[in-house]
Order: C-alpha cells, then sequence, then structure tokens
C-alpha cells in the first residue's frame, strides 16, 4: 500500500511555505492550491501540493539573510530544549527547559517561524541587560 499524503492545514501549510495565514487562504480560494475537505467542511493540504510552491520560493541569498549575524556576542546564553512554543498574533511565546528551570520569552510570531522553533529543539535563551532573546543552536 502507497504511504498516503500527509494532510496540512493552511496555517501549518503557512508555516512551511513561510507565508501568511492570509496569502495560503487566498491562494485556496483562488484555485492556485488544490485541497481536500473535511467532512466538516475545512480545509486540508496534501504536502505534496506545497513543493512547486516551495521551489518557486526565490532562495535569500546569505547576504540578505540573517544567516550573517549568527554569532552573537551576547555572552550570559543558557542552552537547553524548547518545551512549548505558542503563537498568539504577533506574538510567539518560547519556553526552554533549562534543567529544572524554565525560561519564557516573547518573541514575534515571524521570528518564531523564521528559526522553525519547535518542542523538543536544543536552543539557547540569550539575555543582556532586561531582555531575553531566543538562539537557535
Amino acid at each position: 500500500m502507497a504511504d498516503a499524503d500527509v494532510l496540512l492545514t493552511p496555517r501549518e501549510a503557512a508555516a512551511a511555505l513561510g507565508v501568511s495565514y492570509a496569502a495560503v487562504k487566498q491562494w485556496i480560494l483562488a484555485g492556485r492550491l488544490k485541497t481536500r475537505k473535511t467532512p466538516g467542511g475545512h480545509h486540508r493540504i496534501p504536502q505534496s501540493s506545497l513543493t512547486p510552491l516551495l521551489k518557486s520560493a526565490p532562495a535569500k541569498s546569505r547576504i540578505e539573510s540573517r544567516e550573517r549575524f549568527r554569532t552573537v556576542s551576547g555572552r550570559n546564553q543558557l542552552v537547553g530544549k524548547v518545551v512549548e512554543v505558542k503563537f498568539g498574533g504577533l506574538l510567539a511565546k518560547v519556553v526552554l527547559a533549562i534543567g529544572d528551570q524554565q525560561i519564557t520569552s516573547i518573541i514575534t510570531a515571524d521570528a518564531a517561524r523564521e528559526m522553525q522553533l519547535r518542542k523538543g529543539q536544543t536552543a539557547a535563551a540569550l539575555m543582556k541587560a532586561t531582555e531575553v532573546m531566543i538562539v537557535r543552536v
């Protein structure tokens, strides 16, 4: 039996493509992105249908990307595991477990998506004065 194609919600597809939820919904309504409907009428997108869109997305050059900023001068870094990533509008709550302690940071949802933060990943909390930033390791 052939493997079934993984079905994604529009939000999951948007995150995989690096675009907004609204863009994915427009593509669905315009027929650019083929979907299957659940019995409840919700759109589900076969992961294989994202492939043409992934190939057509222009790759950022190293100069344009944030890759050149990966080396950071901040020395107050605590490395741990991501135990929660919760998106809410423009922001994302990221919780890291460091030993038996947890540290929480509120960052932009765009930054969390760009870093592709997921539960179970290794990441570091970078502290500078009263600010705590998340650095994916």
